[in-house]
């Protein structure tokens, strides 16, 4: 039995029946780590050390609680190097945070903790969260474990290619405009993006706040909502912290689809669409409806307009919350300056990459004055408009149904030199994002031995029907999608 490989559901089952230890399945994910990660580069930062200390506290733990152990103690987990680790480096894959070690934990960390995981380590990313392939980490680029010669995703490229080689039980990602379903989609993993408010995003580095949420990458729609149950809940120090309720995500997830409602925009299978991809995703859609789930044509007109209006919010955002890396109170500071201005400028220009600092010039151009009605306040207008197109669609089905990427991952440098491509990679998930609304994907079948991603929308905090159609979907389509990882080279 490859422990690392089991889920988390299966794990603690053994971990409760005494069958397996969490010393014992922390040593195989990080031995997994150990094998794969030189031709991977899926973490920033591996904590060996530590996972075993608090392997061996959740095995005391476990001899104690048995059946009444919470879901996730004992169990391994990576968490994106952008969610705040008390005591463990957080560097958001940059040079400004490089050597930064938070003096405390991100809420989503506390509830992890509390529960008794086992921090295997800090995985890579684009730089502070900017990027859909991980290739803009200031360290090194992730490479996808079903094709080292191609992208994981991004910007959470680090955690899916983590959870799809086996170097993690499950992984924790951050989500502003697709970073955790578009490389979910990309590594053939399951990815959650939750309702804006759902998850605390405090103790988050911050990229663009009105459209920030932190979700879980898991190896199944079970797991998933395992992960969703214990990071949600209200925090009071976290202003965008909705008080709402935390469902039984496992639970509803044994709920009949029969008689739901899906709907299919017909934006989303325009031009720029792989064939293969439609195709896959497609089948899919007949999968469901032979469950009896209802399908119809939706239209959100205004989709064209997301991505603009997309990198006008996203930046602007990126540009007010960035200022603070100054080279004066923590982070990156240039050391060769004459004056504070001059540090200022050195401590920014050699502390931040290329695809941040444009970024953070698109965003702060965006805010000037006589731009700022031009370029902001209008995107804030269509951003309504885009959420419009989204509740009057709800007002027929119970969610969305689409693809997730429009292709299969890429190959590693196809889009580097081109922004503008490398942005319609997010086409599929960036309206989710400005709408504030849930959404999953889950693979669904492979193009050229690649996976391809399934996405459901929701209504805002309907998670629940979303995990129903994912499980009644990977129930039905009875396929298990995991790439060739004994390669320790590209193939």
């Amino acid at each position: 039995m490859n422990l690392n490989a089991l889920t988390i559901h299966q794990a603690q089952d053994l971990l409760r029946r005494g069958e397996i230890s969490s010393l014992q399945l922390t040593e195989a994910v990080l031995a997994q780590i150990e094998s794969l990660d030189e031709s991977i580069h899926a973490f920033v930062t591996v904590t060996a050390a530590e996972a075993r200390a608090q392997a061996q506290a959740a095995d005391a733990r476990l001899a104690q609680d048995g059946v009444a152990a919470p879901p996730l103690l004992g169990i391994p987990a990576a968490i994106k190097d952008v969610v705040s680790t008390k005591g463990v480096r957080t560097t958001c894959s940059s040079r400004m945070l490089e050597d930064y070690v938070p003096p405390y934990d991100a809420t989503v960390m506390e509830k992890l903790n509390a529960q008794g995981i086992v921090l295997v380590g800090k995985t890579n990313m684009d730089e502070f969260a900017m990027g859909s392939s991980t290739e803009h980490s200031a360290f090194f680029t992730t490479r996808n474990p079903w094709d080292r010669e191609r992208v994981p995703g991004g910007s959470s490229g680090g955690s899916a290619a983590a959870v799809a080689a086996d170097q993690a039980i499950f992984a924790l990602g951050s989500d502003t405009g697709g970073s955790i379903r578009q490389p979910a989609a990309l590594c053939g993993v399951v990815g959650m993006k939750p309702t804006y408010g759902r998850v605390s995003r405090y103790g988050l580095v911050a990229f663009a706040s009105s459209l920030d949420q932190i979700g879980p990458f898991t190896k199944d729609v079970t797991d998933c909502a395992i992960v969703l149950e214990a990071i949600c809940g209200h925090d009071p120090r976290d202003a965008t912290s909705a008080p709402n309720p935390v469902p039984n995500w496992p639970e509803a997830l044994k709920q009949d689809v029969r008689g739901l409602r899906l709907g299919v925009p017909r934006e989303y299978f325009g031009a720029g669409i792989d064939p293969e991809v439609e195709q896959a995703v497609r089948t899919a859609i007949d999968q469901l409806a032979g469950l009896g789930v209802a399908v119809e044509d939706v239209s959100l007109p205004h989709t064209d307009h997301a991505l603009a209006t997309y990198y006008i919010i996203a930046p602007a955002e990126a540009s007010a919350n960035l200022a603070r890396y100054d080279g004066i109170r923590y982070g990156y500071a240039a050391q060769d300056a004459e004056t504070m201005w001059d540090a200022y400028s050195r401590t920014r220009g050699q502390g931040f990459g290329s695809e941040v600092k444009r970024r953070i010039l698109v965003g702060t151009h965006a805010l000037s004055s006589g731009y700022y009605d031009a370029y902001y306040l209008k995107a804030q207008k269509v951003r309504t408009l885009i959420a419009a197109d989204f509740q009057e669609a709800f007002e027929r089905v119970d969610a969305i149904v689409c693809p997730t990427s429009a292709t299969v991952a890429f190959k590693i440098g196809e889009r580097i030199d081109d922004p503008i491509s490398m942005y319609l990679s997010d086409l599929y998930t960036l309206p989710g994002n400005v709408a504030g609304l849930p959404g999953v994907s889950q693979p669904c079948g492979l193009v050229q031995g690649l996976p391809v991603g399934l996405q459901f929308i929701g209504k805002p905090y309907d998670e629940s029907t979303l995990l129903r159609l994912a499980y009644a979907y990977e129930q039905v389509s009875g396929k298990s999608y995991k790439p060739a990882l004994s390669q320790g080279a590209p193939h």
